[in-house]
């Protein structure tokens, strides 16, 4: 339905949906570097997955909408966070995973991933403590990453987290080069090293957005102390 270079080129505009739904849905604006900054990742990642790229009708509007909600996902767990109900990290896994498992169990009974397991698991010696084992770490590991993913994603934000993901895209592709020695293109490879320069370029651009923040909100506070002053009785006097 889609290709991989497809599926990861749509993926990579999950910042343009983040961005979009806390502009319209929140009213939320970022400074306009920001959004500049946006640019290179997204087509970075483009580039950097650069190849055959088929998709049917069905399957590019299935892969629009997967994008569109991971902005979703990404927006819905950072406002239960930061804002309202205020839910910690552990909270939050303690309400959403009875929901997930029940999700995951009926959509493993109805591909017929539960029969198969069933079968797999009446063969003599099949089932062993190794595959427990397997299992039981598998389940740590992804409780440990959405831990540490919702915390993320509270303390830097979604726009955050959604550029982070486009970097990540890359960094699996690197890994695989170093590994498997995979061959790439020239196209291939800059859009790797564009990728890589835009998160740093969006990096900085938080983090100097942020101490301007702090710094004008020193500001705000010594003005304030200082009319004060001016304010009191002795300062009349």
């Amino acid at each position: 339905m889609v290709t991989v270079p497809l599926h990861q080129t749509v993926r990579a505009l999950t910042p343009v949906f983040t961005a979009a739904i806390y502009r319209y849905c929140f009213s939320s604006i970022y400074d306009k570097e920001t959004y500049i900054s946006l640019a290179p990742v997204i087509l970075g990642v483009m580039l950097a997955s650069y190849g055959d790229l088929y998709a049917t009708l069905l399957g590019f509007s299935m892969t629009l909408l997967g994008t569109l909600l991971a902005a979703v996902k990404t927006v819905t767990t950072n406002r239960l966070q930061t804002a309202g109900l205020h839910f910690g990290a552990l909270e939050l896994l303690y309400r959403m995973s009875p929901i997930a498992c029940a999700q995951s169990l009926a959509m493993a009974y109805l591909c017929g991933e539960i029969q198969q397991f069933r079968d797999f698991a009446a063969v003599p010696g099949q089932f062993r403590l190794q595959e427990v084992m397997i299992l039981l770490v598998n389940g740590a590991i992804a409780f440990g990453l959405n831990v540490v993913s919702f915390e993320t994603n509270r303390c830097a934000g979604a726009l955050t987290m959604t550029i982070a993901a486009n970097v990540k895209q890359v960094l699996t592709v690197v890994l695989s080069i170093m590994i498997w020695r995979i061959q790439v293109g020239s196209m291939n490879a800059c859009g790797i090293v564009l990728t890589l320069i835009g998160g740093a370029w969006y990096g900085r651009v938080e983090v100097m957005g942020k101490r301007k923040g702090v710094t004008n909100a020193v500001k705000m506070e010594e003005g304030e102390a200082e009319k004060g002053e001016s304010n009191s009785p002795k300062g009349q006097s």
